[in-house]
């Protein structure tokens, strides 16, 4: 018997009896969006530890980001294509293998204490991130109504705030260590008191990741004993799905939500990762962990928004309330970056609660309509991941020439581009 092959009835079936028979994979579902969250908000944690760890600049330490979305966007088609010939649970069991052994591969990296090896084991967990978030964000479009598609989404992505929440506090309370020196009392140190001070800084990343590498591979046994959907495309229109991108090319909104999900992401990944960085800079004696606080009230505000959010679509057009939630991010950015200080860092904490439903509203109102197409819309939606990487790198190049605070007009941009979406999308529904 093939266990990852053998997958449940027809998606559509599923969908008339409300995916009841699919509870437990519904819940797998939900869980991986807490186990991508988790993952992800660690960059941060991870960008303040290694510019203290491996004395780096601001650009140096935006390679963990570089190299963590650069994953995403490279297998985006890859898990896209292996979701449309073999189902939700082949992807989503070789996400979470891959998943856990790019976590294991922390344990080498810290023993070596290379930066090179910790940036190879962030592209492999991103590379699992991308087999997961290409399955489940289209599976949980999928299972329902039209109509409440990017509600449905919105409440599933609640999960992932909490994982971002827990990412953060096992960065803060195990990775962190909260004891930082200045140049002075480096230069002041033996050689062999220095190399102990940064070798342990830099082994305090192992023993989290191995725990994270082996909770994340259990999940990984666990999926491919459950059933999933399966394919609500049939066998013989799937290998025409491999090669019909192309045709996407003709549907502007879904071309529209990739332009709108690179600029988003790119101002969610570049504000969290250098959130730390901000509060140390523009508050003369915070340490690292009450800078990490910080990120952690950012990330509650995340997930209230994420609630509230999904609980006003009930009522707002979703594009109306993405609109507005764009608007708010903007003006806050912009007091980010010109006014500083506590009122400064204030502003760059609130921007969470309204980037909250800015991700699963862009990518449900792209796939909306594509029918057969959406799953290799999603995989495009996914693939435009990357402006974490090339925006976060922009932020800390524009830092280290200027100031941690004039690198946050970038997200100002970008939310732009997000009110462009959404007044673009909201002309479309009215008219069409």
């Amino acid at each position: 018997m093939d266990m990852l092959g053998s997958e449940g009835s027809s998606l559509d079936r599923g969908r008339d009896r409300g995916g009841s028979q699919y509870r437990i994979a519904i819940g797998i579902t939900v869980c991986l969006f807490f186990l991508w969250g988790m993952a992800n908000n660690l960059n941060d944690i991870l960008i303040a530890h290694f510019k203290k760890a491996f004395v780096l600049t601001d650009f140096e330490t935006s390679f963990v980001q570089q190299v963590f979305y650069f994953g995403y966007f490279i297998f985006a088609i890859p898990a896209s294509l292996t979701m449309t010939a073999r189902g939700y649970k082949v992807a989503i069991v070789t996400g979470l293998l891959l998943y856990g052994c790019g976590a294991l591969l922390f344990y080498p990296a810290a023993t070596l204490g290379q930066y090179p090896i910790f940036l190879f084991a962030l592209f492999v967990i991103a590379a699992g991130l991308a087999f997961l978030e290409t399955s489940a964000n289209p599976l949980m479009t999928e299972l329902g109504s039209a109509e409440g598609a990017t509600r449905r989404l919105n409440w599933a992505q609640a999960a992932n705030p909490l994982g971002a929440i827990a990412g953060i506090l096992i960065g803060r309370n195990f990775i962190l260590s909260g004891i930082a020196h200045d140049e002075k009392i480096l230069a002041a140190m033996t050689s062999a008191d220095r190399l102990a001070y940064y070798r342990s800084e830099i082994q305090a990343v192992q023993t989290p990741y191995v725990a994270i590498g082996i909770v994340v591979l259990a999940f990984a046994v666990v999926a491919a004993l459950v059933r999933f959907p399966g394919c609500s495309t049939r066998r013989d229109d799937a290998g025409q799905d491999h090669v019909r991108f192309a045709s996407l090319l003709g549907h502007p909104r879904l071309l529209a939500a990739v332009v709108a999900q690179f600029f988003y992401v790119g101002a969610q990944v570049g504000i969290w990762s250098f959130t730390i960085r901000y509060a140390q800079a523009n508050v003369a004696g915070m340490s690292e962990r009450a800078a990490a606080d910080m990120l952690f009230v950012s990330l509650i505000l995340f997930a209230a928004g994420r609630f509230v959010g999904s609980a006003l679509m009930t009522r707002v057009k979703p594009t109306l309330l993405l609109a507005c939630f764009a608007a708010c991010s903007i003006a806050l950015a912009l007091v980010a970056t010109f006014v500083g200080g506590h009122i400064g860092l204030g502003a760059l904490v609130a921007i969470s609660f309204f980037m909250s439903i800015q991700f699963p509203s862009i990518f449900a109102l792209g796939v909306e309509g594509l029918g057969p197409l959406r799953r290799a819309g999603a995989s495009l939606i996914v693939m435009a991941i990357i402006g974490g990487a090339i925006l976060t790198g922009a932020m800390g190049y524009i830092s280290d020439l200027t100031s941690i605070s004039g690198a946050m007009i970038v997200p100002s941009f970008c939310f732009v581009a997000v009110l462009l979406f959404a007044r673009f999308v909201h002309q479309r529904s009215v008219t069409s």
